[in-house]
């Protein structure tokens, strides 16, 4: 596979087989993404990747804090305003995974839905949680978010499948202390790591892209 087929065969994985990756698989595509451009090459990301009863555990508490309406506590503001085109692009792709799914995915009952299923990471035996240092700049998140695109990639040239996942930073300072991660630091993402559950052929269709000549333009 080479690097355009790569990138445009890629898709967000939600649903997962419950088989472990291996420990050196995570390594390898992490190593990988360590070549991703960074400032002045800072390399500013760091990766905490949970499995196991640990990553049980912190599904229960993910659960319990939703179930109880705590506050949450994104290091990242959560975005509520759009402005075109971008409005009218969140809008049309949403209802057509409304549709495809058979329910309105922007009904408060599908919103908790869809949190649940995150703090469970779609079943995936692994979770990948992407931070950096709070006092780093909006340049730092572009660079993490360099090295996320590449630490995706790595992963699905090698049969893993992943899923950002902006869900997992509502609670991110009950979280950050649950995985013992300084205050300091800001969590940015989190992705869901393992082996899809279903063949490329019976997943959902993938989202479109705008037509190339809105975002390409020349300069002669």
């Amino acid at each position: 596979m080479d690097a355009i087929e790569c990138i445009m065969t890629r898709s967000s994985v939600r649903k997962f087989k419950p088989d472990t990756v291996p420990p050196e698989e995570i390594r390898e595509i992490v190593r990988a993404a360590q070549w991703s451009p960074s400032y002045k090459n800072c390399q500013p990301w760091q990766v905490l990747a949970v499995s196991g009863n640990r990553k049980n555990e912190l599904t229960a508490m993910l659960l319990k804090l939703l179930e109880e309406k705590a506050p949450t506590t994104p290091d990242l503001p959560t975005p509520h305003e759009w402005p075109e085109p971008q409005k009218t692009r969140i809008r049309d792709h949403m209802e057509k995974r409304s549709a495809l799914a058979g329910f309105d995915l922007n009904a408060p009952e599908s919103v908790i839905r869809s949190q649940k299923a995150n703090f469970r990471f779609y079943g995936a035996p692994c979770g990948l949680f992407i931070t950096h240092d709070s006092s780093l700049g909006p340049w730092s998140v572009l660079d993490a978010g360099m090295f996320i695109q590449s630490l995706m990639l790595a992963a699905y040239t090698r049969g893993l499948a992943t899923v950002p996942q902006a869900f997992l930073t509502d609670y991110s300072r009950q979280i950050k202390t649950f995985l013992g991660v300084p205050e300091t630091n800001r969590l940015l993402l989190g992705i869901s790591l393992g082996f899809a559950a279903d063949p490329p052929e019976s997943m959902p269709p993938r989202s479109e892209r705008v037509p190339l000549e809105e975002v390409l333009k020349f300069i002669d």
